[in-house]
């Protein structure tokens, strides 16, 4: 390292794509202690993580030899293995004499790395979907809802990352090798499987693979019928906790052995009402609502089920379907849950959505807080709970959970929030890096992603850029409330009040009044146009839904903050800064 700093060429080169790279390549020719790594890293000044000339198999630490191709004698023995076993047998049983217990290599939290990506991690994993070998694609639900349980089963494990479904279904059918998968989204080790249903009985295959050395650490096959299928969700669970060695907690032992619905027929119900759930349709939440609705005639009271249903009616409420009641059954339907089961994380997102569209903030980041303790996995209830903190004020605290969002479900495009804590903390142009990152310019045909694409543009500065991104919303015909809010942008920025006029319909203004964030966008728009009133008119508003983010709407907005000096906005910000301040969580 010392030489290379020093000769002509220095110890940093460029390459051709641009990135910089270090000229010494660290070569790990034998599994090091911890002492070692430390050692070596003190060195590189960045952790050690060069090209390895290890001898793949458990238990075996050894170098690379020349004739490891292998010539296989009677017994099928590889000596140099046996003795490289005694002695790793030996050391340990030393170390533990003297109490020096063998530690894992640390987690790495810094890299010397030529790309933008963090280090894997060592307890991380993806579960790939279940291969339906069913003769009928209509079983599809069901290896689709073995895949989703096993995710969900693991995500319980604090220890461990978990990909989350949103993205490890972006590899359903794919040609993709597992070192392919596993470099994609940054984990160690892969789960896959196939499902074969045939009537009542069952045959299912898994096997754990480690992505570095493609080499495969179990694999079974389990064979029975459904009443069986608890049982195999569970070995397998239980398989992976020991092959990658997890320390559970008595609560998480609890959660892997839970069977939340011991009926098959009405957890068959469960699968395909989720499967139908999953379109985020009006048709398919009809489905799903007539599934779990027949579930619990069978089984009665259950935690799941009603939460399920919860879910239902929030989405019904979300897409404006008779808001007020749809709501009041979401609650419902969450509170008879948490009845039955406190530990049931959707439960609390439930209930925190519902003060969310109220405009009530009260106990929204608290309940949100203890969901994400029960299940820090939960991608919809990450982003919510990020959510949480940017309508309070507290913006700094959503930057760990929008890194969160990225690192369990790289392909999902609620990536693209992750612009939204940088954007309410007033850093503009660090937000546009983060969309340039995750939303491509293809991915515009999404409404949410063209709206918020030209919104945080026009708060950099670059308004021209983020017409461009808004030329095609007139000839969409489609009246999606993000195109809505994108049409609303365009005609402000072209200063075009009488299409604002005809934009704001009765209907449309109920949807952009019920929650405070989406106030606080139109009282932007009408601060472009210069109409201060109308836009104190919609910040009021979004004050009293809730939104009291004091340091954004009176520091960082560069449209809100040209009304300084006017009596209703100076008073207005007087109110929010108190109840910011005196905002506990």
């Amino acid at each position: 390292m010392k030489q290379a700093s020093q000769d002509q060429y220095g110890l940093k080169v460029r390459l051709p794509n641009g990135n910089i790279a270090s000229r010494v390549l660290p070569i790990i020719i034998y599994d090091l202690d911890k002492q070692d790594i430390k050692l070596c890293e003190s060195v590189l000044g960045g952790v050690l993580r060069g090209v390895e000339f290890i001898y793949a198999e458990p238990g075996v630490n050894r170098p690379l030899k020349p004739d490891d191709e292998e010539k296989i004698n009677l017994n099928k023995t590889k000596y140099r293995n046996q003795i490289n076993k005694v002695g790793n047998a030996i050391k340990e049983i030393i170390l533990g004499l003297r109490n020096e217990p063998i530690e894992p290599a640390p987690e790495r939290k810094e890299d010397i790395r030529v790309e933008d990506k963090p280090p894997v991690k060592e307890k991380s994993i993806i579960v790939l979907p279940f291969e339906n070998m069913s003769s009928d694609p209509e079983q599809e639900y069901f290896s689709d809802g073995l895949t989703e349980e096993i995710i969900t089963d693991l995500s319980r494990i604090h220890e461990l990352l978990v990909i989350s479904r949103t993205s490890a279904m972006m590899f359903k059918g794919s040609k993709s090798s597992v070192r392919e998968i596993t470099e994609k989204v940054n984990v160690r080790y892969v789960l896959e499987g196939s499902v074969r249903k045939a009537g009542n009985n069952l045959r299912i295959t898994a096997q754990l693979i480690d992505g570095i050395n493609d080499s495969h650490l179990w694999a079974e096959k389990y064979s029975g019928t459904l009443d069986d299928i608890f049982d195999i969700q569970e070995k397998v669970s239980r398989s992976i906790v020991e092959a990658l060695r997890l320390k559970l907690t008595p609560k998480e032992t609890k959660s892997i052995v839970k069977r939340p619905i011991e009926n098959i027929q009405a957890y068959e119900y469960y699968l395909k009402g989720y499967s139908a759930y999953s379109t985020m349709t009006k048709d398919g939440l009809d489905k799903a609502r007539q599934y779990y609705e027949a579930a619990i005639k069978i089984i009665r009271d259950n935690a799941l089920l009603y939460a399920a249903l919860g879910n239902v009616y929030i989405e019904y409420a979300h897409i404006w379907i008779k808001q007020e009641d749809s709501l009041n059954k979401a609650e419902e339907y969450a509170r008879k849950a948490l009845e039955l089961d406190p530990e049931t994380a959707q439960v609390y997102l439930i209930l925190a959505l519902c003060q969310f569209w109220r405009g009530i903030t009260k106990n929204m980041v608290s309940l949100l807080k203890k969901g994400y303790s029960i299940d820090p996995n939960d991608i919809v209830l990450i982003t919510y709970y990020g959510w949480s903190y940017i309508v309070v004020g507290r913006t700094s605290e959503a930057l760990p959970l929008a890194n969160r969002i990225i690192e369990l479900d790289p392909f999902n495009p609620l990536c693209g929030w992750s612009a939204a804590p940088l954007f309410y903390m007033g850093k503009f142009m660090e937000a546009v890096k983060v969309l340039e990152k995750f939303f491509s310019p293809a991915m515009r045909d999404i409404p949410f992603v063209r709206f918020y694409t030209a919104f945080i543009l026009t708060f950099a500065g670059k308004t021209d850029e983020a017409l461009d991104v808004l030329e095609p919303v007139e000839r969409i015909s489609t009246s999606d409330f993000f195109l809505q809010n994108a049409r609303l942008l365009k005609y402000a920025l072209e200063g075009k009040k009488n299409r604002i006029r005809e934009l704001m319909t009765e209907e449309f203004i109920l949807a952009e009044k019920r929650e405070g964030v989406e106030s606080c966008w139109a009282a932007s728009f009408f601060a472009i146009l210069g109409d201060f009133d109308t836009a104190l008119d919609w910040l009021e508003n979004s004050v009293n839904r809730g939104f009291i983010n004091y340091p954004f709407m009176s520091q960082y907005d560069p449209f809100l903050t040209k009304m300084r000096g006017n009596p209703r906005y100076d008073q207005l910000m007087k109110r929010v800064k108190q109840e910011w301040e005196n905002f506990e969580i």
